[in-house]
């Protein structure tokens, strides 16, 4: 049985991403107290311990705990199967939609890690403008999210344009 390449892509960028992610998260939860920050570029970057009981943004922090354990322990796992029926449709040599579907895998996997060991996300990359502006608290695993979608984003405009650029 020969495995598509895609699907090593994705075991591989996934795996990677993950150790990553659960490389600094766990540094970052053993070598700092909850609170605690270290400036890494003054008045713009620092490294602080934050746990997340909500998603991005604090979604659903504030929510009851027995709604958020029961959706973000499902979330994860759907998106997941989700990726991997649309990933079945990706051609292996769409190495950019495959590298993108695989950080979302991955993104989501190191999370859901999180959610089953703590009950929360270990956040900890703290983008600021002196005190008047914060971005929140984020994560390898968020930044990979992140990135993939966006990148999904701006391919389904490209695609959408050479479309419409075909039929006029």
């Amino acid at each position: 049985m020969k495995i598509e390449s895609k699907y090593l892509l994705l075991a591989l960028i996934a795996c990677a991403l993950v150790a990553l992610d659960q490389l600094t998260k766990m540094y970052v939860h053993s070598e700092f107290g909850l609170g605690e920050s270290v400036s890494v570029i003054p008045n713009f970057f620092n490294f602080t311990y934050v746990r997340n009981p909500g998603a991005a943004f604090g979604f659903l922090r504030d929510a009851p705990e027995t709604l958020r354990t029961l959706f973000f322990l499902s979330v994860s796992p759907v998106a997941m199967i989700i990726i991997l029926f649309i990933l079945k449709g990706v051609e292996s040599s769409d190495k950019v939609q495959v590298v993108a579907l695989s950080s979302i895998f991955g993104g989501a996997l190191g999370n859901y890690i999180d959610r089953l060991r703590f009950g929360y996300v270990i956040d900890f990359l703290d983008f600021h403008y002196k005190n008047q502006w914060n971005y929140p608290a984020f994560n390898i695993a968020d930044s990979a999210i992140v990135c993939g979608v966006t990148t999904i984003a701006v391919l389904m405009v490209l695609e959408s344009r050479a479309e419409k650029k075909a039929k006029s």
